[in-house]
């Protein structure tokens, strides 16, 4: 996907009115930033070091992920020009400017991250929740069971399918419509949002559940010829009094069914279970407070954003000195101090620490970061009749019956009643996952980069260059760098540095050869031959 423009040209506002110009869109530079920087210095030194076992925590595991270091080569290939472009072009004024690759990546590239971040709120928004209300449900647990969530797939995966059903028979239990209806034909629908970090770029595994707010009851179609070749009817039941009393029980079940299923799996024991029950604060966390309306999109969107959102965030990273600083509290808030008047929401880090923090929070590849429960799953016999419900309300212009005169007149008719236009040509199938670049962009910063700023006409991709000749010689024509930023080798300690270019000072004592120097004469005789 095309990540940026040249720099010596300017973009458009999307929503520009007639005969006025555009607002000019400022592309990126990823090689100014304080992130990329860090990561061109001083990465293969950190890659040396860490494949050596020289961090904290490693274990047995010394040498890096495959997929670890991939990520980050493909990061400091991501928006550079050297590295491929593509071309965008006016038909009405030949106006034209360069577009860089980006490098898709989800675990390094803060761009990258954003744009996921931003097409898979979008689809959700767009095309799978239905216009309902929207509760988020947050589960935390305690840093013991942690430990094996982070490393176990299986026991991830156990917690959370207990996490749903408690969240599944609480919805029932409050849906007062449904209280007479069989549990088995009430379903819900939500989307669990699986977070192996924590605000500090650390690791914390917890969960974060958006799910519709009620059930769905199944409705069997009565009259039908053929009820299963008819699409399902379904009634939505809204759930209420969801207040603390509710919330403080389904955090009690979900202590007792999560020790149980730890214990069962023997990674506790049955004592270490029952004394953590008895904790008045057991480190189990449940938290129910942002619902969101029915009709408030916008709000809805900017939550699975928040859910969706990558490990960091590099406006917060910011230099002191020789020291990174990261902000690890919310923008919005104050920095607070501990006793010693330090700021405790504040990281000082050195440059191999950030990077040995935003290593550790990579995700593997092919590992999905949210997933489909409920209704709303893939596989879903009632999926189809409520993601329905994602679009909006609209009326469509239709042709009525012929009248006498055997010609047809346009006419209004609301959905459910209207007669069936004249076919349109079906455009090429698009997955409705998957969002065009200028259009995520626009929806990001409000402007659109694929109109033209000289006419405001409408732009187009002609041309991907992707070979290194031509790439150098059309960077070489405009006056843009066709060498990508260099990027350090892996070196020793800094003392180590530039030995060779020391200098002796007047009233500086030279440092004496200690390889000449006069060694003293051993205890004892060693016979080398023998004892090596």
């Amino acid at each position: 996907m095309p990540a940026t423009a040249r720099p010596t040209q300017a973009h458009s506002h999307a929503g520009g009115q007639a005969g006025t110009k555009p607002k000019p869109y400022n592309p990126r530079h990823p090689e100014r930033t304080l992130l990329y920087q860090t990561i061109a210095e001083h990465f293969e030194t950190w890659h040396e070091l860490a494949s050596a076992g020289q961090f904290d925590g490693q274990g047995d595991h010394h040498s890096p992920r495959p997929y670890v270091r991939q990520a980050f080569r493909k990061y400091l290939e991501c928006g550079i020009f050297a590295h491929g472009f593509a071309r965008a072009w006016c038909d009405d004024c030949g106006h034209d400017y360069f577009v860089a690759y980006s490098c898709k990546g989800r675990g390094v590239c803060p761009s990258c991250n954003t744009r996921r971040m931003v097409e898979t709120a979008a689809h959700l928004c767009d095309h799978v929740f239905p216009r309902l209300p929207v509760r988020q449900w947050v589960l935390s647990v305690p840093k013991r069971l942690r430990y094996f969530m982070q490393r176990d797939g299986a026991v991830l995966n156990m917690v959370l399918r207990i996490f749903l059903r408690v969240i599944a028979q609480s919805l029932q239990d409050h849906c007062a419509g449904a209280a007479q209806v069989d549990k088995a034909a009430l379903h819900i629908g939500a989307i669990a949002f699986i977070h192996r970090f924590g605000s500090s770029l650390n690791g914390h595994v917890h969960f974060h559940v958006c799910a519709v707010d009620g059930v769905f009851e199944e409705v069997a179609v009565a009259g039908e010829a053929d009820a299963q070749s008819s699409s399902p009817s379904i009634v939505f039941h809204p759930a209420s009094a969801i207040d603390e009393a509710a919330v403080a029980q389904v955090q009690a079940d979900l202590r007792r069914r999560i020790l149980r299923a730890f214990v069962g799996r023997g990674l506790i024991e049955k004592t270490d279970a029952k004394e953590m029950l008895g904790y008045q604060h057991s480190g189990f966390s449940v938290d129910t407070g942002v619902c969101i309306g029915a009709h408030d999109r916008a709000a809805l969107e900017r939550l699975l954003r928040y859910c969706a959102r990558p490990p960091f965030a590099m406006d917060r990273l910011r230099k002191e000195g020789e020291s990174l600083v990261y902000r690890c509290a919310k923008q919005h808030s104050e920095p607070s101090s501990d006793k010693r008047g330090a700021r405790v929401d504040e990281l000082h880090l050195t440059p191999l620490e950030l990077i040995e923090r935003i290593a550790a929070l990579v995700p593997p590849p092919r590992t999905h970061r949210h997933r489909y429960f409920g209704v709303l799953a893939p596989n879903s016999p009632l999926r189809a009749a409520v993601t329905a419900q994602a679009a909006p309300a609209k009326q469509v212009v239709v042709q009525t019956e012929p009248a006498a005169t055997g010609e047809g007149a346009p006419a209004v008719a609301p959905l459910g009643h209207a007669i069936s236009p004249t076919p349109a040509p079906v455009p090429p199938k698009r997955s409705p996952a998957h969002y065009l670049w200028a259009v995520l962009i626009a929806r990001i910063y409000e402007v659109f980069p694929l109109l033209c700023p000289m006419c405001g006409g409408q732009m187009r991709l002609i041309a991907f260059i992707t070979e290194g000749t031509q790439i150098r010689r059309i960077l070489d024509h405009i006056g843009v760098d066709s060498e990508p930023p260099r990027i350090s080798p892996a070196r020793g300690p800094p003392l180590w540095d530039d030995c060779s270019d020391a200098q002796t000072g007047e009233g500086v004592a030279a440092e004496p050869d200690w390889d000449l120097a006069a060694q003293p004469a051993p205890d004892y005789e060693v016979d080398q031959r023998i004892n090596w």
